[in-house]
C-alpha cells in the first residue's frame, strides 16, 4: 500500500480524495535515500589544502612533511640550532660552559626536569661528595672534547650534502587568517544571516572578501557558471599542477570532491545610504537559507554547505572568472563588479555554497522519451516528498531552477544504449536514461518548519511576498516566455480564488502567500511537461542537425548539447558520433527496434494522460498536490514505489 502519499484511484479509475488533514508540526519522515555529504572543510580550519603550497595555512604542529624536500629542511634547520665552540676551553668552568653550549635544546630541558626531581637525600648526597662531582665534570669535559671534532666534521658534511640536494628551506608563508571585519555596527546588521552559518569562521562575523578567496586560491581556479537577477554562480575547479603535489590519496580525493561545489554570490542590500533599495534584503537570504537546510535531507532538493558573508570588492581570481564569462558567453547581463559604480568598495555580499547539482534544464537538449520521463516524474517526486515534509511550494519552478546530472560512471547523458534498454526491460520506466534532477532556488518557495523537536513547539512559516516581486505584469516576447508569464499569473488566481484562469487582478491581501495551496506544485508541472513535450527532439531532426559536443567556456545557444567533450571516441567522426550516441535504436536489429518504439508509445502515452489531469479548465479537480500525482502514477503502474523510496 502506498499510505503515505494517498490518495489512490480506484478500480474504476476515480480518484479516492483523501480527507482533510490536519496539520502537525511532528517531525516527518524523509522518503528515499539521500547521497552522502560532500567535504566542506577547504575554507575553514580542517582544510585539506594544508600543505599543499606555501599559501596554505601551515600547520606544524600535526602535520607532516610530504616530500623528501621538507624532510632534508627540517633536519637543515636542526643542526643549524646547534652551536659549537671552536675555542679551546682554559678552565673547568670552560669545559661546563662548553656543554652547555653544545648540548640541543630538547636535552637541556631534559636535564632540567631530572635535575628538578632530584630527591632530598640525592641534593644531600651530592653535597657531601664535592671530589666525585669535581671528577665527573673533567671526565664529562674530556669526552666532549674528543667527540666535538667529530660532531663538527660529521655536520659539516652533513650541511654539505645538503646543500647540493635541496635548495636552502624559504621562509614560511604569513598564516592566513579569516579576516574578519572588526566592525560591530556591521555584524550587527547581517547577525541574523552568520546565526544561520555551521562553521566557526562563517559564523564569527564579516570576512574582507580578499581573505575568504585566498584560503582556497593555492589550490582552486574560480569559473563563472551562470547569473541571474538574484547574483552569480561559481565554481572552484582543482588546479592541474596541485594534483601533481605529493599528497596522500584522501587529503587528493577531499579536493577534488569539494570542486563539486557551488557558490552562489548575492549582493546585499546596504543598511543605509547607496545601495539601500536595491539587491537582496537580508530577511530573504535568512529565509532562502532556512530553506536550504531543510530541504537538504529530502532526494532532489540541493545540497547545502555553508553561508558566508564578505564585504569589498571581488578578488582578482573571481573577477579574472567574470571577465573570462562575459567574454564567452552571450548571456552576461549583470554589471561588472568592478564598476565602483554598480558596487562600493564596501559592498556585502551573501555567499551561499552548495553541492553541484549540474546543467540547468534550459541549456540541455533532450532528444528522447525516456529522458523527458525522468525528469517529469523526477521532479514530480521531490515535490511529493517536501510537500509531505515540510508543506512545500516551489512558485517559480521554471527550466532554469531544474539541474540535471548524470548517474552514469562516465557522467555521459545522452540517450540510452542498446545495452542500457536490455537492463531495464522490466523496470516501470523511470530510471531508463540516468538522469538525475535536482530543484534549486527557493528564493519564492513557502515552507514550515518547526522551531524545536517539541511536539507542541511553534511552526515557522517561510514565504515571500510575490505581489512584490513584479511578477504578474509581463506578457512575453516569444511563445516559451509567454507561457512562463501565464504560468505565474494562473499560480496567482490559485492562491487568490482556486480559480487559476480567473483574469481578474486581485486587490493585494497581505500575509495570502504564506498560506499552502499545494496545487501550485501541479500548475508548476503542467508548465514543466508542455516544455519537455514540445521541445523533444525527433530522432530524424537529431541526427541530422547534431552539433558537436561544445568545449567548456564556449559561446553556445540556450539549449545547446550539454554532454561532455570527454564522452566520445576521438578516433570517431561528428557525424557517426551523433547517429550512434544519441540514437543508438538505428544500429538495432527490427525486431528490437519495434520493442524498443512500442515501449516508447506506450511512456507517451502515460505523460499525454498526465496534460489531461492536470489541464487547468478540464483537469481532475480532485487532484490537489504533486503527492497526489505520484500516489495516482504508482496506483498505474506508471512508477513503482521503489522509484519514490529509493531514488
Amino acid at each position: 500500500m502506498f499510505s503515505p502519499l494517498a490518495p489512490a484511484a480506484s478500480d474504476n479509475g476515480t480518484l479516492l480524495h483523501r480527507k482533510p488533514r490536519t496539520r502537525t508540526v511532528a517531525q516527518k519522515k524523509v522518503y528515499g535515500k539521500r547521497r552522502i555529504n560532500a567535504p566542506c572543510a577547504v575554507l575553514d580550519d580542517g582544510s585539506p589544502l594544508k600543505g599543499t603550497s606555501n599559501n596554505a595555512k601551515p600547520n606544524i604542529t600535526t602535520s607532516k612533511p610530504d616530500t623528501v624536500d621538507e624532510e632534508v629542511a627540517e633536519v637543515e634547520e636542526k643542526l643549524a640550532a646547534i652551536n659549537i665552540d671552536e675555542s679551546k676551553p682554559n678552565s673547568d668552568e670552560g669545559e661546563k660552559q662548553e656543554v652547555r653550549t653544545a648540548t640541543p635544546a630538547k636535552e637541556r630541558r631534559r636535564i632540567s626536569i631530572k635535575m628538578a626531581n632530584r630527591s632530598p637525600k640525592q641534593e644531600k648526597t651530592e653535597l657531601r661528595t664535592p671530589v666525585k662531582i669535581q671528577q665527573d665534570a673533567e671526565t664529562d669535559a674530556k669526552t666532549n672534547v674528543e667527540t666535538r671534532d667529530n660532531t663538527l666534521a660529521e655536520q659539516t658534511s652533513s650541511r654539505r650534502d645538503l646543500k647540493k640536494r635541496s635548495p636552502r628551506r624559504k621562509k614560511p608563508a604569513p598564516r592566513l587568517s579569516s579576516g574578519c571585519i572588526q566592525d560591530e555596527k556591521t555584524n550587527a546588521y547581517v547577525r541574523q544571516i552568520l546565526d544561520e552559518a555551521v562553521s566557526p569562521i562563517a559564523s564569527q562575523g564579516v570576512q574582507k572578501f580578499s581573505s575568504w578567496a585566498a584560503r582556497s586560491e593555492s589550490a582552486f581556479d574560480a569559473v563563472k557558471i551562470a547569473e541571474g537577477s538574484y547574483g552569480e554562480v561559481y565554481k572552484l575547479r582543482l588546479k592541474e599542477d596541485v594534483c601533481k603535489h605529493e599528497m596522500s590519496k584522501s587529503r587528493l580525493a577531499k579536493l577534488r570532491s569539494y570542486g563539486e561545489g557551488v557558490f552562489k554570490i548575492v549582493p546585499l542590500r546596504a543598511q543605509t545610504g547607496p545601495g539601500s533599495k536595491k539587491f537582496t534584503r537580508v530577511d530573504e537570504i535568512v529565509a532562502e537559507v532556512k530553506l536550504l537546510k531543510l530541504l537538504d535531507p529530502i532526494p532532489g532538493f540541493a545540497r547545502f554547505r555553508e553561508v558566508h558573508v564578505v564585504q569589498g570588492r571581488f578578488p582578482e581570481s573571481f573577477q579574472k572568472a567574470w571577465m573570462t564569462y562575459k567574454q564567452t558567453k552571450d548571456d552576461c547581463m549583470n554589471p561588472n563588479p568592478a564598476n565602483k559604480r554598480a558596487y562600493p568598495d564596501n559592498q556585502l555580499w551573501a555567499i551561499l555554497e552548495m553541492d553541484d547539482a549540474g546543467f540547468e534544464l534550459e541549456k540541455f537538449s533532450w532528444s528522447s522519451i525516456f529522458q523527458v520521463y525522468d525528469i517529469f516524474w523526477g521532479v514530480a517526486m521531490a515535490l511529493a516528498r517536501a510537500e509531505e515534509y515540510a508543506l512545500f511550494e516551489h512558485r517559480d519552478l521554471h527550466m532554469g531552477n531544474i539541474c540535471l546530472r548524470s548517474t552514469r560512471p562516465d557522467g555521459r547523458m545522452d540517450p540510452p544504449t542498446t545495452i542500457d534498454m536490455k537492463q531495464f526491460e522490466k523496470s516501470s520506466g523511470f530510471g531508463i536514461s540516468s538522469l538525475e534532477t535536482t530543484i534549486i532556488d527557493y528564493s519564492l518557495s513557502r515552507a514550515e518548519f518547526r522551531l524545536s523537536d517539541d511536539p507542541e513547539a511553534k511552526v515557522e512559516v517561510a514565504s515571500s511576498d510575490l505581489d512584490s516581486k513584479q511578477l504578474f505584469d509581463a506578457i512575453g516576447r516569444d511563445e516559451d516566455e509567454i507561457l512562463l508569464r501565464d504560468t505565474y499569473r494562473y499560480m496567482r488566481g490559485q492562491v487568490y480564488t482556486g480559480n487559476p484562469l480567473d483574469p481578474e487582478k486581485p486587490p493585494s491581501i497581505p500575509g495570502i502567500w504564506a498560506e499552502y495551496t499545494p496545487k501550485t506544485n501541479l500548475i508548476w508541472l503542467l508548465f514543466l511537461l508542455k516544455n519537455l513535450l514540445k521541445h523533444m527532439k525527433t530522432p530524424e531532426t537529431s541526427s541530422t542537425h547534431q552539433q558537436p559536443s561544445r568545449q567548456p567556456l564556449v559561446p553556445c545557444p540556450s539549449k545547446g548539447n550539454m554532454q561532455p567533450a570527454s564522452s566520445h571516441s576521438p578516433t570517431k567522426t561528428p557525424k557517426k558520433e551523433a547517429i550512434e550516441c544519441s540514437h543508438p535504436e538505428t544500429m538495432m536489429d527490427p525486431q528490437a527496434k519495434r520493442a524498443i518504439a512500442s515501449f516508447q508509445q506506450k511512456l507517451t502515452d502515460r505523460l499525454h494522460k498526465v496534460l489531461e489531469l492536470l489541464d487547468l479548465e478540464h483537469g481532475r479537480e480532485d487532484m490537489c498536490c504533486a503527492a497526489d500525482l505520484v500516489a495516482y502514477a504508482i496506483d498505474q503502474h506508471w512508477l513503482d514505489e521503489k522509484d519514490f523510496f529509493l531514488s
